[in-house]
């Protein structure tokens, strides 16, 4: 098991370590910084000035080791449209995407399971063939549309619901979050099942797909044979054995729905890392671009971490097929 969480770290370090050079390459070859930061009446004296207080004038190599020397210690550099450090940013912003992925990843776990589970139990019942459609919208649709349509239906047309913003939040230490005060979790709906729908319908077809597999096998005749009741033969051994690579999906899934955060954080003016990146996009703002990137990195690289240890929680099979590669 120690041979193999080493393994896995070391794959960790060697990707985080191409995107980073990746995102020195943003710096290096995206244009010229001191445009970004200066106006167009500053003189080629003051414009050499910010160059050299930048470090523009050292060799790439030197660039490059004070670019990672800087990264290991959290610092991104300063941002050029809001003039304050990157880290700042992005610690101010953080509290709300999180949340946010957090809620929408409950939703499409919770919501996605028992719904699979049901069509695969009640498949010929028309409340799964309902589930079934609101799957098939949930894939097709974009994540823009849905979120405009929700908003029109539960904010425009009925007025439950608000249709921008993250409410009221109260400070925790440097954290802020919405979950104690009232408007805090009515915002937070509409942008969590537009985040977490496309993810809900994802895991209930998997589920749905793997249940129906799973109960076709003959440990789970043998299971009937001994006098198991439905109930034990459904949750504890079906149920279980399903959930093997839901686990991989909702692992990933985690991850892409922090970085594709951007669409429903536009949508909805969620103030958070990703509406700070549309944000750096529309002002060629490269140390948040970059730092965005190196952190999205991250993310996915430590969920994958997480679910590869995961796995060996769940299935047997792969702690002994991971002790005898040991």
């Amino acid at each position: 098991m120690l041979a193999f969480l080493l393994r896995r770290l070391f794959q960790a370090a060697a990707v985080l370590a191409v995107v980073g050079l990746i995102a020195f390459a943003m710096f290096r070859f995206a244009g010229d910084p001191v445009n970004q930061i200066v106006g167009p009446d500053t003189t080629q004296a003051e414009r050499a000035e910010i160059r050299k207080s930048l470090g523009l004038d050292e060799s790439v190599l030197s660039q490059f080791g004070r670019y990672v020397a800087n990264v290991a210690q959290g610092r991104f550099g300063i941002s050029y449209q809001f003039r304050q450090p990157v880290s700042q940013l992005l610690a101010e912003r953080m509290p709300a995407t999180l949340e946010l992925a957090f809620c929408a990843t409950v939703f499409a776990l919770v919501v996605g399971v028992l719904m699979g589970v049901f069509c695969a139990l009640y498949r010929e019942s028309w409340l799964a063939s309902l589930f079934q459609a609101v799957s098939l919208i949930g894939i097709s649709l974009p994540t823009f549309l849905i979120g405009i349509l929700l908003i029109y239906l539960f904010s425009v047309t009925l007025g439950w619901l608000p249709s921008y913003g993250r409410g009221d939040t109260v400070r925790l230490g440097w954290w802020t979050t919405g979950f104690l005060t009232a408007s805090g979790l009515k915002a937070l709906i509409l942008p969590s099942v537009t985040l977490g729908l496309y993810q809900m319908t994802l895991i209930m077809r998997l589920v749905r797909a793997e249940m129906l597999e799973v109960l076709r096998t003959d440990y789970i005749r043998f299971a009937r044979a001994r006098g198991l009741s439905t109930r034990a033969v459904h949750l504890r051994h079906a149920l279980k054995n399903t959930l093997v690579p839901v686990i991989t999906i909702a692992g990933l899934q985690l991850g892409s729905v922090i970085a594709f955060s951007i669409i429903t954080e536009t949508v909805f003016q969620w103030p958070g890392m990703g509406l700070l990146f549309i944000q750096a996009v529309q002002n060629v703002d490269i140390p948040i671009m970059s730092a965005y990137l190196l952190l999205v990195a991250l993310i996915f690289v430590t969920i994958n971490l997480v679910v590869d240890i995961l796995y060996t929680v769940v299935d047997p099979r792969l702690r002994l097929s991971t002790g005898r590669a040991a």
